[in-house]
């Protein structure tokens, strides 16, 4: 690809920092940030990176320009996405992609076409942790799986969310946003795929938000009869130590693992991997950093090169995740009985 030159439409979570930092690291430079309102998060990475606000998104969509990145609201990034294919122009978005059934079909139909290929920042796939996890399990270490727990809680910092973000027509809301990274790890872990799915979304506050749900709680069962809890919410303690104590467990018949993905208040900050075995002692192994990063790997992709996260992952990640937004329990507090 000789087109050196990558762009941002849409600048509405700053995940989108991570694109345009690694971008930056390949050689590329960046045409500009779009954003209708760009003092915000636009204008704190445009000073940040040194790059231009633009004003006009068909600047950054012009010839030179070989990837577009896309951080808009969540409900608006499919149509960025349609806009970037009638361009001709690879476009890597923000986790979710979309946040509805019509958006998930629109998706599927930019795939079939084929013209451009569409990434995703699913990067946990790319946490140094999670990669020793998929490369004990490769190994044949646990033996094989039995059960995944995957615990999210997050922090809500109310007052710096945009509106949008409390709309579940926007934002998708608490499940679509937050376990579409665990749908598409329980695939890539297991090797398996989801059969079944049922749980329940809580809502015990904010009832000036009507459709903001503040915790989820998940059953999937997997081909082989391999079972997994998926869990998240949006109470991460103010005094916490981290935005979210994200842990990862995995039960397999020859050994157990946890991961503590923002390491350990008493020990530090690095992400901690604990293997029990029937034959060893408790171990910490050390953490593995992947090959590449995740633009790295959609750039690879583009280039029809070896990539660790496929259009195809992407694809079944987000349906995975609108078929559980169906099938769960939504269970409101504040709705009469």
């Amino acid at each position: 690809m000789n087109k050196r030159q990558f762009s941002v439409i849409g600048c509405q979570h700053a995940h989108i920092g991570i694109f345009i930092s690694e971008m930056l690291e390949l050689g590329y430079s960046c045409a500009g940030i779009y954003e209708e309102e760009p003092d915000g998060l636009a204008r704190s990475l445009s000073n940040q990176f040194g790059v231009p606000l633009e004003r006009d998104i068909e600047e950054l969509l012009g010839d030179s320009v070989a990837v577009v990145g896309c951080a808009a609201m969540n409900d608006e990034k499919i149509d960025v996405i349609e806009r970037c294919e009638s361009r001709g122009k690879h476009v890597m978005v923000d986790k979710p992609a979309v946040v509805s059934a019509e958006g998930l079909q629109r998706l599927k139909a930019v795939v079939r076409r084929g013209r451009i290929q569409i990434g995703m920042l699913l990067t946990e796939r790319f946490h140094p942790a999670i990669y020793t996890l998929k490369k004990q399990i490769e190994r044949g270490a646990l033996g094989d799986i039995i059960t995944i727990g995957m615990r999210k809680p997050h922090r809500l910092d109310a007052a710096s969310r945009p509106a949008w973000f409390f709309s579940k027509a926007q934002s998708g809301g608490i499940l679509i946003d937050l376990l579409v990274h665990d749908f598409d790890l329980l695939r890539w872990l297991t090797g398996k795929e989801i059969e079944s799915v049922g749980g329940y979304v809580g809502k015990t506050m904010m009832p000036e938000h009507p459709t903001f749900y503040n915790s989820a709680s998940v059953q999937v069962l997997m081909q082989d009869s391999v079972i997994a809890q998926l869990y998240a919410d949006w109470h991460s303690p103010v005094g916490s130590w981290t935005w979210g104590d994200g842990r990862i467990f995995v039960t397999g018949t020859e050994s157990f693992v946890e991961l503590r993905l923002q390491g350990d208040p008493l020990v530090g900050a690095d992400p901690v991997v604990i293997r029990s075995t029937n034959g060893e002692s408790v171990e910490s192994l050390p953490a593995l950093q992947p090959p590449w990063t995740i633009t790295e790997d959609f750039m690879r992709r583009i280039g029809g090169e070896e990539s660790i996260l496929s259009q195809d992952d992407i694809v079944k990640a987000s349906e995975a995740t609108m078929w559980a937004d169906r099938t769960v329990a939504y269970l409101n507090r504040y709705e009469a009985p």
